[in-house]
């Protein structure tokens, strides 16, 4: 069922969107050659702790997940792109790392993303992450009253394309409120002025993920972390976002902090 949200509840949903965003803007920071993905883990729940919020990861456990997460921030690196669960890894000079970190404060969810490379990084790396975030800045300027889902799903494809990256639809951007995932599912690939209209009050996250040479996706024992079946490199950008009257709101923007 997709829910809308008053302009109350919005403002509501606001300190989880800061803090996700502080928290992701921090861990980011922290992340250097040689932090172990366990740390990153373990300095999020000690975050969570102090602000008094709550995972909506270390219990989520879906149909396509082979048991309960157990970790509160998923960490994928190089080819892994998604739901990186994470695991005793040093990280290496050059590694591209995606993290992804998703609350509930106060009864309210927000999720975000954010990829970078530690240490010397690879211009193709770098690309691959601006397509990203290029592709997620599209889909927030589409996020409008009036639009459509498809809307938003054909603005990150175009960029994508752009590019010369193909898309992967099996995962995307969804519903937030009450809950982490909800109705509607947004496609990273659509057809404009097709699917549900987007009316004030829906809040949604969208993440676009692109892999450098491949849209293929193979699952790692651990029945979680998502990597590319060719090993190409992944890079993951994600915003809560509200859509209003008077526009998009951005409700995990990290500028506020003096970064991106």
């Amino acid at each position: 069922m997709i829910e809308l949200r008053t302009p109350a509840e919005i403002e509501a949903m606001r300190p989880a969107g800061r803090f996700v965003a502080e928290t992701l803007a921090t861990l980011r920071d922290e992340t250097k050659v040689g932090t172990n993905l366990l740390a990153i883990d373990r300095r999020a729940h000690e975050m969570i702790r102090r602000a008094g919020a709550e995972s909506c990861y270390i219990d989520y456990h879906p149909s396509f997940g082979a048991s309960p997460f157990g970790k509160v921030i998923c960490t994928s690196v190089n080819d892994a792109v998604l739901h990186g669960l994470p695991h005793d890894y040093a990280v290496k000079d050059g590694d591209l790392v995606s993290l992804d970190f998703a609350v509930s404060i106060d009864g309210w969810v927000a999720d975000s993303a954010v990829s970078f490379v530690v240490g010397t990084p690879r211009d193709e790396d770098l690309w691959l992450i601006d397509t990203a975030e290029r592709a997620l800045d599209a889909a927030i300027a589409a996020a409008t009253v009036g639009n459509r889902i498809g809307d938003i799903s054909h603005a990150i494809a175009e960029v994508a394309r752009s590019e010369g990256y193909s898309i992967n639809t099996d995962f995307g951007g969804h519903g937030v409120g009450r809950v982490m995932h909800g109705d509607p599912h947004v496609p990273n690939d659509g057809k404009p002025n097709r699917g549900f209209p987007l009316r004030a009050g829906l809040v949604i996250a969208l993440e676009p993920w692109f892999l450098g040479t491949t849209d293929r996706l193979v699952t790692d024992p651990d029945g979680w972390t998502l990597r590319s079946v060719d090993g190409s490199r992944g890079a993951h950008a994600e915003h809560t976002v509200a859509i209003t009257d008077d526009g998009p709101i951005v409700l995990t923007d990290r500028s506020w902090l003096g970064v991106a």
